[in-house]
């Protein structure tokens, strides 16, 4: 079994990213472009329109993470 905690961001580049620090934001931004680049992946090549849309996404998602949970 893969040790899954071993991808995780750090706690304290998670909490900046969400303040808005713009380094942190782009730590989360580097740590996912393979996958987005995966993500947007269409028709044999990769769609910059779609892969775009995903950073906007993650990025807007960032100031809504809830810490509560």
């Amino acid at each position: 079994m893969k040790d899954r905690k071993r991808n995780l961001l750090p706690y304290e580049t998670i909490a900046e990213a969400a303040a808005g620090e713009p380094e942190a934001v782009n730590t989360v931004i580097q740590t996912y472009t393979g996958y987005i680049k995966y993500l947007s992946y269409f028709q044999g090549s990769t769609n910059d329109d779609i892969q775009d849309y995903l950073k906007s996404s993650l990025m807007e998602a960032l100031p809504k993470f809830r810490f509560d949970r």
